[in-house]
């Protein structure tokens, strides 16, 4: 080994690690190379990068300096971890496990604690949420439509709305028990008199199958289910929407919430 200086502080090393992650030459680093650095006049000295970006730092503050990154670099960097330890033998290697712990802790508490202030990580997470909330309760409403056609297959082309087909279905339940109760409900989601006339009237003269008070049950839990599932991805959206007009104003007036 030509040359080598250790941290002199956990705070230093930490320092560095920093700036290696983000690709930025950290002055301890250029003052180390331009220490140790081969100068000559004519010809340029190549050095062994293992970071693009760091690359590209070193040859802008250092002259004369062209850095390698592929070919044999790779292979070098990992011969030199294997063997850093028969490489550098002023290094108490008893210790160095538990420092590189610490420095590792220490890393990754900074990135976590730079992550959890960023606003920008929960739209992120709740507009993947939309996009799966939209998902399932796509599917789940499917699934109701098919389970429930068995007993009142009319009501199918009758409510095209997925989520007003559910409401119908769960208020509904077994078609021949519609009363004035259940109409007047059917208004109040629907808001159609003309559409809920042709309801209760293919109601009285379905083909579907008589279903049991059990499946239908089910059919009515399942429904809830998927009611409130709505009702969430309802207020997650605006949620989403308050959010991103504190944030990126500019971008949710140009594109719109869900990035």
């Amino acid at each position: 080994v030509g040359a080598f200086e250790p941290f002199k502080n956990t705070e230093s090393a930490l320092e560095n690690c920093n700036s290696l992650s983000e690709g930025h030459l950290h002055p301890d680093l250029l003052n180390f190379l331009e220490a140790n650095l081969p100068r000559k006049k004519k010809k340029v000295v190549t050095l062994a990068v293992g970071d693009s970006r760091l690359a590209s730092a070193i040859s802008e503050q250092i002259t004369g300096i062209k850095c390698q990154i592929s070919g044999v670099v790779p292979e070098l960097m990992r011969g030199i971890r294997i063997h850093f330890e028969h490489l550098v033998k002023d290094l108490p290697h008893h210790s160095l496990s538990k420092a590189q712990l610490s420095l590792g802790h220490g890393y990754s508490r900074k990135k976590v604690k730079f992550d959890v202030h960023r606003v920008d990580n929960m739209v992120i997470q709740s507009i993947a949420l939309l996009d799966q909330l939209d998902k399932d309760i796509n599917l789940f409403g499917m699934r109701i439509r098919e389970w429930y056609s068995y007993h009142f297959p009319e009501l199918f082309k009758l409510v095209p709305d997925q989520l007003n087909y559910v409401k119908c279905a769960s208020i509904i339940m077994d078609r021949k028990n519609l009363d004035d109760e259940v109409i007047g409900k059917l208004n109040e989601v629907l808001e159609d008199n003309d559409k809920v006339v042709e309801i209760v009237e293919a109601a009285r003269t379905s083909m579907g199958m008589d279903i049991s008070d059990l499946d239908l049950f089910n059919v009515l839990r399942f429904a809830k289910r998927v009611d409130e599932l709505t009702v969430y991805r309802q207020e997650l959206h605006i949620y989403v929407k308050e959010r991103m007009h504190s944030c990126a104003p500019s971008l949710s007036a140009l594109i719109g919430e869900q990035v």
